[in-house]
């Protein structure tokens, strides 16, 4: 952000700061998806919602913050709406009535009326979800273009969170807005079968955002809980936006019911924590409730649940059993095998025969876990040789083992992973058999 004018005390500069970057955080993807409905274009409205941003910047400070500035900054990113497209009428030479009409509802930034802001914000907002992820975009900038004008991140956020360089992901930023207007695409909510035909892209996109905060795929932390954050809070708004989506509730509950144990899923030294030796007490109740209430919702709409439902299902499991050794495994297993169906996926299978592992003992999910190898559909992904050598720990052949879990850790580039593969090998090394 600019830096204060000169002359504005750095106390007082700071603390309005603070403030428009707070605020710029709860606002911005309002801003955006209300002025992109006036100029039907996201980068222009981005650009428009940055300027108001920047008129913030240069007269908080001085001016003091204004008791309302989301109306504030409404008013001001409207304003400047209007004037590009005056602009534009006066390009096309199609001034006039229009233009004298808008002209005369330019509002004064603390003079916008609370009706004035009840515009359809939650379809504005929907039409925002479903730009950023519009099919003529690649998934890595449909994530990219949904973290920055749906999340407010910056450019700079966006990368260190997928640890990609900042250019890369501002070219990506810039090359998808530019996509959007090439393709004249619709700021729009799909309606009838075109919605559920793109809901699942929109889904995926949080659901990936979710996931990399989960199990950051690369670098030295195990887990990103700023993007998880923003995942659930991207999730909720879907979910408040579209109250009778089984399946966006089903994805809410998902994240929802995983958010809860991030407390447990690192020790003091930031090391991993699996699963099954987590203290579940630090489980958070609140949002284990709160994604089983989802999850409870999400399964009275629809006579069959959809691949996000029955992931949170899984997940609900878990959330179920006050210990480890009362998980219902054999449930879980039920559970992979109907999820198998609605989206097949070897990593389906091989989580499947994890459950499997538990449920009926290791030398069943190895077998499973070999048909996949022979398959060769799970190639170079390092799960599943630190699957294979879990089950080998397991049945005591403890070499095969150890290879299996050094195979594993020169696959990850998760710095952390690869630390707890290892120690696995040393383990197996040493005669250890794993402990569940």
């Amino acid at each position: 952000m600019r830096t204060a004018r000169a002359g504005v005390p750095g106390s007082v500069s700071e603390s309005a700061h603070r403030v428009i970057e707070a605020v710029w955080r709860i606002e911005s993807a309002r801003l955006i998806a209300s002025l992109a409905r006036i100029v039907r274009d996201v980068g222009i409205a981005e650009d428009l919602a940055q300027d108001a941003l920047v008129a913030a910047l240069e007269q908080w400070p001085a001016q003091g913050v204004p008791d309302r500035p989301g109306a504030w900054l409404m008013a001001a990113a409207r304003n400047r709406a209007i004037d590009h497209l005056r602009r534009v009428q006066m390009r096309s030479r199609k001034e006039g009535a229009v233009g004298a009409e808008m002209e005369s509802r330019r509002p004064e930034p603390e003079q916008v009326s609370d009706a004035a802001l009840d515009d359809p914000v939650g379809d504005d907002l929907l039409a925002l979800a479903f730009t950023s992820c519009h099919p003529a975009l690649s998934l890595e900038a449909r994530v990219a273009l949904t973290l920055r004008l749906l999340g407010g991140l910056t450019t700079a956020e966006v990368a260190r969170a997928f640890v990609v360089p900042e250019p890369t992901i501002a070219q990506r930023i810039v090359r998808a807005k530019r996509t959007l207007t090439d393709a004249r695409a619709d700021f729009v909510v799909p309606r009838g079968a075109e919605l559920a035909a793109r809901l699942p892209a929109v889904l995926e996109v949080v659901y990936l955002i979710f996931n990399e905060g989960y199990s950051a795929t690369a670098g030295d932390d195990w887990m990103r809980p700023a993007l998880c954050e923003d995942a659930l809070r991207l999730g909720r708004v879907l979910a408040g936006l579209m109250p009778h989506e089984p399946e966006v509730l089903g994805l809410v509950a998902l994240m929802e019911l995983h958010a809860s144990r991030t407390s447990a899923r690192v020790d003091a030294g930031g090391e991993p924590v699996l699963l099954l030796e987590q203290d579940r007490t630090l489980w958070h109740p609140l949002l284990v409730r709160r994604g089983l209430e989802a999850l409870a919702h999400a399964e009275a709409l629809a006579s069959s649940r959809g691949p996000y439902a029955l992931q949170a299902a899984i997940a609900a499991c878990h959330a179920r059993a006050h210990v480890a050794s009362e998980t219902d495994w054999e449930r879980i297993v039920v559970l992979y095998g109907e999820l198998a169906q609605v989206m097949p996926s070897p990593i389906v299978d091989l989580n499947r025969a994890v459950a499997v592992g538990m449920a009926y003992g290791p030398a069943a999910a190895l077998e499973q876990v070999d048909a996949l190898v022979a398959r060769g559909r799970l190639a170079g992904y390092h799960l599943l040789p630190a699957v294979r050598g879990d089950l080998l720990g397991k049945l005591g052949r403890l070499d095969e083992a150890r290879a299996e879990f050094e195979r594993a850790a020169a696959l990850t580039q998760n710095t952390r992973e690869r630390t707890l593969l290892l120690a696995r090998a040393a383990d197996c090394a040493a005669g250890r058999k794993p402990a569940r």
